[in-house]
C-alpha cells in the first residue's frame, strides 16, 4: 500500500467557532467543520442544512438565455423540427431524456440523437448534422457538449439548422457561431454558479422557457431525479446551486424516481441508501455501460420508459452491459499496470501515457482512474479509433490535466474537457511525441507532494465525541461529494480491543478502543496491517462516521482511510 500524506485543515478562529456553536447549538468539531466550509454563521447554516428551492438563480442570468428561449418560442411557433443532441456518457443521456423528455410532453415535432461512440466519436458529429438535414430538422439544442464544435455549428449553418448549445466545459478562443451559447464558463457569462452540469443547463434552459411559457408542462423540477444523477456521476463540485439540485434531486429519488431511475436502483442494489456515493457507484456505471459496450440510446430509452415493464426492460439490457464492461476494465487494466511494471522509465515518470491499438474504447477512462490508484499521477489511456489514437485523461487532487493537454495541442487533432478529466484524439504517429511532450509539461509543473497520495482531515476528535447525535448532525451536512465531502477525523492512541477479522484476504473489521471507549471499525483493503492490530500496538486513524445497518440493527462504525502505527 502506497504511503498517504495526512494534511490537516487550517483550524479556524475560535471566536467564530464559539459563536457559531452556540448559535445552532453543536459541537466544537462540527462548528470548526462548518466554519472550514464557509457557513460562519446562524443565516449561512440554515441556508446550508434546510436548502429551498428559492436559493436556485434566476437562468436569465445566464449569457444568451433570452436568445435561446425566444428561438425556441419561435421554433415551436413555426412547427420546425426540434433535435434534442447529447454525449453518451451520463451527464448526456440524463441531459437528452431530461429535455427531450420535458419537450416531447407537449410539442411533438421533436426527436432525440445520441452519437455512437465508435463511429463519431465525443461530441456534435459530422453524421449527427447529415442526420438532422436529411430528416429536415432547422434546429438543434446540443447538451452536455458542443463548445469546441466551431466547424459543424458552421456546416450546420449552411444547411440552415441553428444551433443552441448548452455546456459545461470550458470553452476555446472563440465560442461556435451558434444562435445561442449556454455555458457559465464563458467569459463574458455572469452567472454566479459556473459548476453545473450539462444536465443542469439543460434544467435551467428549461426553467426559463416555463417561467415565460406557464403553460408549458410538466414543472421542472420533476426532473431532478435527472439532474442528481448527473451531478453526482460527473463529479462536479456539490457546493452552491447544485447542492440545492443534489439534495431535491435524492428526495425525489427516494420518494417518487421516475421508472428508469427506480429500476436501476433496484438492480444496483441502493434502494436502502440513496446517495450520491450510491448514484456514483451503482447507477452511472449501468449507464455509461450503454455507451460504452454498445449505443448509448439505451440508457435514454430507460430514462423515459413510462411504465415499470418497459423500464426492468431496458435495465436489465444495460446490467448485461454492465458486467461485460467490468471484464473489459479488469483485463485492460491487468495489462496497463504490467505495461508499467515491466518498463523501469515508466514506473519512474511523472505521468502514465498508455497505448495499445486493441484496448476497448469504451473503458479507458475507468483504466485511467484504476491506473491512478496504483500510480498516483496524471494518467492517459489511449486506443485507436477511425486510424486515430483516441484517450481519456485522468488526473490527480490538485492538477489540472486540461492545461497540460492544451500546453500540447500542436500534436493533437482535438480536445477538451474539465481540470480533472478529459478526452483527446492525435495522429497515431504522434503518440510517442506526445508521450515525451506531456511528460515534459507535467514534470516541470506538477509539485512533488501532489504525487503521493493525500487524506484532507477536517479535525482530530476523541472517541468520546463520537455520540448518535454528533452522528445526526454530520449526517445531514449531506448530500456528500466534491468540495463538500463527507468529514474525515484523526483519533490517536487507538488499538485492538476485540474481534480482529480478516475479510476476504483484504479487509479488517474490528473492534478499536481510545480511553476506555469502544467503536466498531471497518478498514478496507488494509489486511496487512493485521499482524501488528493483533499484537496489539498503537495506532493513530483518519476516518469517517458512518451508520452501520446489518440485520435491522443499527449502529456507529467509523470507515477507516488510512492507519499510521505510533
Amino acid at each position: 500500500m502506497v504511503d498517504k500524506r495526512w494534511v490537516l485543515k487550517d483550524k479556524p478562529d475560535e471566536n467564530i467557532t464559539d459563536s457559531l456553536s452556540k448559535a445552532i447549538n453543536v459541537s466544537a468539531p462540527i462548528a470548526t467543520i462548518l466554519v472550514q466550509r464557509g457557513i460562519t454563521d446562524y443565516h449561512s447554516a440554515k441556508s446550508f442544512f434546510r436548502p429551498t428551492l428559492d436559493m436556485l438563480h434566476d437562468p436569465f442570468l445566464m449569457k444568451d438565455m433570452d436568445v435561446a428561449v425566444k428561438r425556441i418560442e419561435e421554433a415551436i411557433a413555426n412547427n420546425e423540427k426540434i433535435l434534442v443532441y447529447g454525449d453518451y456518457d451520463v451527464d448526456g443521456t440524463t441531459s437528452v431524456a431530461l429535455f427531450y423528455g420535458f419537450l416531447d410532453s407537449f410539442y411533438r415535432n421533436c426527436d432525440f440523437y445520441i452519437p455512437d461512440r465508435y463511429k463519431e466519436g465525443y461530441g456534435v458529429s459530422e453524421a449527427g448534422i447529415e442526420w438532422a438535414k436529411t430528416y429536415g430538422f432547422s434546429l438543434i439544442i446540443s447538451l452536455d457538449c458542443g463548445i469546441k464544435s466551431s466547424k459543424l455549428v458552421e456546416k450546420a449553418a449552411s444547411y440552415g439548422i441553428d444551433f443552441i448549445i448548452c455546456d459545461h466545459h470550458r470553452p476555446g478562443e472563440e465560442l461556435p457561431p451558434a444562435i445561442a451559447v449556454l455555458d457559465p464558463k464563458r467569459d463574458d457569462c455572469p452567472y454566479p454558479y459556473k459548476e453545473l452540469p450539462g444536465c443542469g443547463i439543460g434544467f435551467k434552459l428549461m426553467q426559463a422557457l416555463v417561467s415565460r411559457n406557464p403553460g408549458w408542462h410538466p414543472d421542472p423540477n420533476s426532473f431532478l431525479d435527472l439532474v442528481v444523477v448527473s451531478i453526482a456521476s460527473d463529479i462536479v463540485p456539490i457546493t452552491g446551486e447544485n447542492r440545492v439540485l443534489a439534495h431535491y434531486g435524492i428526495r425525489q429519488l427516494k420518494e417518487c424516481a421516475r421508472p428508469g431511475l427506480k429500476a436501476l436502483m433496484s438492480l444496483s442494489g441502493i434502494t436502502q441508501k440513496i446517495n450520491i456515493t450510491g448514484i456514483v457507484f451503482g447507477m452511472a456505471p449501468r449507464i455509461n455501460a450503454a455507451g460504452r459496450i454498445a449505443h448509448a440510446k439505451t440508457a435514454v430509452h430507460l430514462l423515459l420508459a413510462a411504465s415499470e415493464e418497459e423500464a426492468y426492460h431496458y435495465a436489465e439490457q444495460l446490467n448485461i452491459k454492465n458486467e461485460k464492461r467490468r471484464d473489459f476494465d479488469a483485463s485492460i487494466t491487468e495489462e496497463a499496470l504490467a505495461m508499467i511494471e515491466e518498463d523501469e522509465t515508466l514506473k519512474m515518470a511523472k505521468t502514465t501515457v498508455l497505448f495499445k491499438d486493441s484496448w476497448h474504447k469504451g473503458v479507458i477512462g475507468i483504466v485511467a482512474s484504476r491506473c491512478i490508484e496504483r500510480y498516483h499521477r496524471p494518467t492517459i489511456i489511449l486506443t485507436m479509433s477511425n486510424n486515430r489514437a483516441t484517450g481519456s485523461a485522468r488526473s490527480v487532487p490538485g492538477f489540472d490535466v486540461y492545461n497540460a493537454i492544451a500546453s500540447c495541442s500542436e500534436l493533437l487533432v482535438q480536445f477538451g474537457g474539465h481540470m480533472y478529466a478529459a478526452g483527446l484524439t492525435l495522429e497515431l504517429e504522434k503518440v510517442a511525441a506526445f508521450q515525451r511532450k506531456f511528460e515534459e509539461v507535467v514534470a516541470n509543473s506538477i509539485p512533488e507532494e501532489l504525487l503521493v497520495p493525500v487524506v484532507d482531515i477536517d479535525t482530530p476528535i476523541t472517541f468520546n465525541q463520537v455520540t448518535k447525535k454528533f452522528f445526526n448532525v454530520i449526517s445531514q451536512m449531506a448530500p456528500f461529494g466534491p468540495e463538500n465531502l463527507s468529514p474525515i477525523f484523526i483519533a490517536e492512541d487507538v488499538k485492538l480491543a476485540s474481534s480482529l477479522r480478516v475479510i476476504k484476504d483484504k479487509h479488517l473489521k474490528f473492534t478499536a478502543v481510545q480511553d476506555d471507549r469502544k467503536l466498531e471499525v471497518i478498514a478496507f483493503n488494509m489486511a496487512e496491517h493485521a499482524s501488528r492490530i493483533a499484537n496489539g500496538e498503537k495506532f493513530k486513524i483518519a476516518f469517517s462516521i458512518e451508520e452501520n445497518n446489518y440485520m435491522g440493527h443499527q449502529s456507529i462504525q467509523l470507515n477507516i482511510k488510512d492507519i499510521k502505527f505510533e
